[in-house]
C-alpha cells in the first residue's frame, strides 16, 4: 500500500498476528477450577515491563482489587492502554506502578474534574504518554487483536492531530484511491476485568453495557477475571446468552465483593463519592499521596479491610440503596462523622 502519513506515537502492544496465534493456542480449552486470591493471580501474572489493559468504563465496572494489590505488590513500569482510563489510571500512575501511557480520554474524573495526580506525573517526567489515540481507535485496535489481524481500516482521526501522535498509519486505498487510516491491532500483555459473577472456570455473565470488555477479554495474552460472585455452573448454563466471556480465555478468576470500589458496580452500588473525593484532594501533593497510599493500601493487608476503612458493611448497604434510587440524603455513617468533627 502507499503510505501517505505515518503518527509519531510509539507502538506497544502489538504482536504480529501468527505470533499472537501461537500464543493463543497454549491455553487451555478444559474447563479447570481457576479460583485464587487476588494477590496470587498478580504474582503469578503481572510481569514488570507488562502492557495492561482494564477493562470497565470511566469510573463504572473497574477492578479496583486488581489495581491496590499490583501498587502493594509494587510492580513496576507498566505500559497502560488508557482508553477512557479515570479513577483507575490515576491511582495506577500515583502507586508508581506505570511508566508510559497511551491515551484517549485519561487524566479527568469526568464531572470530579482533572487528575492533579496524573497531571503532575506526566508534566514532571515520571510518567510518559508515547502515543495518543481515540476512544474509537482504541476499541479498534483491541478488535484488531481478537481477530487476528495486524490492523483494523478505519476513517477516524482523519485529519485530526490526534493520528499524529498516534501509531497509525495513513494509506491510499487501493479500490477508491482515498485516504483510509489503519489502526494497528493490540494484544495486551494482561487484563484485568471486573464482572457481576462467573463461574469457577472463568464463564462471565453481564447485566448491562459491555464497553471494550468483549474485544479485550479475546485480544489479551493473560486475562485476571475478578467477580462479585461465584456461581455454580449449571446457572451459567441457564441463561448461556449472558456469557459475554468464555472460560477458555481466562486464565485467573478471583472472587471478590465490592471489587470496583470506590468506582460503580451497575445494579449492585453506587460510586463511594466520599473515598474518590479524598482521593482527589489528598493527591494533589506528593505527601498527601503518601498519606493516601499508606492508609488504603500499605497499611491494609487486603481488600477486605479497605472495605472496613472505607465503612465496611454498612456503607456498602449505603452504596446499594444510593444505585438503587433509595437511599436518603444523609447516611448514619455520615451522621456520626460530622457530629465527631463538632459539624452539623
Amino acid at each position: 500500500m502507499k503510505i501517505l502519513q505515518e503518527g509519531e506515537g510509539k507502538l506497544i502492544g502489538w504482536h504480529d498476528p501468527d505470533e499472537q496465534r501461537a500464543w493463543v493456542q497454549k491455553k487451555t480449552r478444559a474447563m479447570v477450577d481457576k479460583r485464587m486470591s487476588i494477590s496470587d493471580a498478580v504474582k503469578k501474572y503481572v510481569t514488570d515491563g507488562d502492557v495492561i489493559a482494564m477493562g470497565g468504563f470511566g469510573h463504572i465496572r473497574i477492578s479496583m482489587a486488581a489495581i491496590y494489590e499490583m501498587v502493594r505488590q509494587k510492580v513496576r513500569n507498566l505500559t497502560m492502554m488508557g482508553k477512557t482510563g479515570v479513577h483507575d489510571i490515576d491511582v495506577m500512575i500515583g502507586g508508581g506502578i506505570v511508566s508510559e501511557v497511551e491515551v484517549a480520554y485519561c487524566f479527568g474524573h469526568e464531572m470530579r474534574g482533572l487528575s492533579k495526580c496524573g497531571r503532575n506525573a506526566v508534566e514532571s517526567g515520571k510518567v510518559k504518554v508515547v502515543s495518543e489515540i481515540s476512544n474509537a481507535g482504541h476499541q479498534w485496535r483491541f478488535l484488531g487483536g481478537m481477530m487476528g489481524v495486524p490492523f483494523i481500516p478505519t476513517r477516524t482521526m482523519l485529519g485530526s492531530d490526534t493520528l499524529k501522535k498516534s501509531s497509525a498509519k495513513v494509506v491510499e486505498d487501493p479500490w477508491t484511491k482515498k485516504p483510509i487510516c489503519l489502526v494497528p491491532s493490540a494484544n495486551p500483555d494482561i487484563a484485568f476485568i471486573h464482572v457481576p459473577r462467573c463461574d469457577i472456570y472463568g464463564n462471565c455473565q453481564y447485566d448491562g453495557y459491555v464497553v471494550e470488555d468483549f474485544e479485550i477479554a479475546r485480544a489479551a495474552r493473560k486475562l485476571v477475571i475478578t467477580t462479585e460472585e461465584i456461581i455454580d455452573n449449571e446457572v451459567i448454563r441457564e441463561t448461556p446468552w449472558r456469557t459475554v466471556i468464555p472460560g477458555f480465555f481466562v486464565d485467573a478468576v478471583v472472587e471478590v465483593k465490592y471489587g470496583s470500589h470506590p468506582c460503580n458496580m451497575p445494579g449492585q452500588y453506587y460510586f463511594d463519592e466520599e473515598v474518590i473525593s479524598e482521593w482527589l484532594d489528598m493527591s494533589k501533593t506528593d505527601e498527601g499521596l503518601k498519606q493516601w497510599l499508606d492508609k488504603y493500601i500499605y497499611n491494609v493487608k487486603d481488600f477486605d479491610e479497605y472495605l472496613e476503612i472505607c465503612g465496611g458493611k454498612e456503607k456498602m448497604e449505603y452504596l446499594y440503596k444510593l444505585e438503587h434510587y433509595q437511599a436518603p440524603l444523609k447516611a448514619p455513617w455520615l451522621d456520626r462523622k460530622l457530629n465527631a468533627g463538632g459539624k452539623k
